[in-house]
């Protein structure tokens, strides 16, 4: 999703001490679950209520996997992952090398690194469930007339509606906010009187939640790749739009005078213009669909390649078997989100916090307008339009749409942003450490989504505040140059 930005104290956190490990102390009952990646995680399991205000509904059991720090001797406390979505597994992340970087080898000694599934996500039950009908390939997202917008209504009204009877009540109560609460459950279940956090993508809009509910909660918290849930709908569109087109565009110029693209020496926009447009007359094969594949799925199957700088070799290949002689663009669309068994959490959870702005077809069709004029190669897909689009005529009443969550009283979080990151632009990052007070904000010149997934340097100024608690010396920049000077205080 989207990034925030920048401010700063040059301010000390008090640093837990080391304490003995909370096994035996907390509530938990933690059994081994290893996996090859992580041969010593143990998992466990919470319960909510799925509405606080009506204890009747019942309850949800949150899946837990925990690596228990390697150097208990100095064990600082217990660090929370969120690995982005909405719908992204902590327990996945934990279980199978989440943290396998050689740069985040000090979290693993000094932290017991905890991941959980949020309400309704993957190991956690109930599991928000929707029918196979909830991506349509032939419906129309960017409807110009009434009775094609009407359809988008009904269709999406539909699903929602077959979501909620395959579900039961948790799909009315999957926002960020019931989820952050989850979290304080979470924590007081570890036995810890604070907690560490590393959020990446939509997990800085939950960690920004979870802070501004539970300020005193917090010792360290990191939102890398940030989302501003304060932007209004339609300004966050555009931006996210233009940050992805940001991107395409960089992959272009890389791919042309690149020997590591299949496309070297190509005009590379015009062929992926003529690949999506081949796409929308249906002349595009998907041999992993069994048929063809739409222009709005390879455009979402580029932008999923965007999101690491790693994977741009492999998104010219498998750009150019899309628009060769005989053309197959599996290796596209065998990365969309929308085949995914959790598309549907990703659906409601987004329906929840980014609700539908649009009035009509007059005015869906204005932003949409608006976003070609921003986005004039990528328009077809980006993440903010998804769920907009999706949520005209969803049936389940938004609990979270944008709104501020201001944060006052913990101690400084830092705010990670990147200025071509191609699905949270810099100006969330920037509008996300301005809602919290004392942040501090590291800004990425170099590619992909979040830091920690792209960025050597991001991942070391990440682990030595999380250890350290400490803002002071943090580089200002990573990626070409870095500005090695102290962050001002605000």
């Amino acid at each position: 999703m989207d990034l925030r930005r920048f401010a700063a104290v040059a301010a000390v956190v008090v640093v837990m001490a080391a304490v003995p490990s909370v096994a035996e102390a907390s509530g938990l009952s933690w059994r081994p679950c290893a996996t090859q990646q992580e041969p010593a995680a143990e998992c466990a399991a919470v319960d909510v209520p799925i509405d606080r205000a009506r204890p009747e509904l019942g309850t949800a059991r949150l899946a837990l996997a925990r690596l228990p720090a390697l150097d208990p001797a100095h064990r600082i406390g217990s660090l929370l992952v969120n690995p982005g979505g909405p719908g992204g597994s902590g327990v996945g992340f934990v279980q199978f090398g989440g943290l396998a970087s050689p740069e985040l080898a000090r979290l693993r000694q000094r932290f017991d690194v905890v991941g959980f599934d949020p309400r309704g996500d993957w190991f956690s039950t109930p599991r928000i469930t929707c029918g196979p009908t909830l991506w349509e390939p032939a419906l129309d997202r960017f409807p110009a007339s009434r009775p094609a917008f009407d359809a988008l209504v009904a269709h999406n009204r539909e699903a929602g509606e077959d979501c909620l009877a395959r579900t039961g009540p948790l799909l009315a109560n999957a926002d960020t906010q019931s989820a952050a609460e989850d979290i304080e459950t979470i924590r007081a279940a570890l036995g810890e009187s604070k907690i560490s956090w590393l959020g990446l993508s939509y997990g800085t809009e939950l960690g920004a939640v979870y802070a501004s509910k539970h300020p005193g909660r917090v010792r360290t918290m990191v939102l890398d790749g940030a989302v501003d849930h304060a932007r209004p709908l339609r300004q966050a569109i555009l931006e996210e739009a233009a940050a992805t087109e940001d991107a395409l565009v960089r992959f272009a110029d890389w791919c042309r005078g690149s020997a590591g693209c299949a496309l070297r020496g190509s005009d590379v926009l015009r062929f992926y213009d003529d690949v999506v447009a081949r796409a929308a007359r249906g002349a595009v094969w998907a041999s992993d669909l069994g048929r063809s594949a739409t222009a709005d799925e390879i455009s979402a199957g580029v932008y999923n390649h965007l999101y690491l700088r790693d994977e741009w070799p492999a998104l010219g290949k498998a750009l150019a078997a899309a628009g060769g002689e005989f053309p197959d663009a599996e290796g596209l669309t065998e990365r969309n989100q929308f085949r995914s068994p959790i598309y549907g959490a990703y659906r409601a959870i987004g329906c929840h916090d980014f609700p539908s702005p649009f009035t009509g077809p007059a005015d869906m069709g204005a932003m949409a307008g608006l976003l070609r004029a921003v986005a004039p190669h990528s328009w077809r897909y980006s993440e903010y339009w998804d769920f907009t689009s999706g949520c005209t005529g969803w049936p389940v009443p938004a609990k979270n749409p944008p709104q501020p969550h201001p944060v006052h009283g913990a101690p400084p979080i830092l705010v990670v942003g990147g200025a071509h990151d191609p699905a949270t632009p810099l100006s969330w990052a920037r509008g996300l450490a301005a809602s919290i007070d004392g942040s501090a904000l590291l800004t990425r010149t170099d590619d992909g989504h979040t830091g920690l997934f792209n960025s050597a340097c991001a991942r070391a100024v990440e682990v030595e505040y999380l250890v350290s608690g400490l803002t002071p010396g943090f580089p200002r920049l990573c990626g070409r140059t870095r500005e090695q000077e102290p962050v001002p205080a605000r």
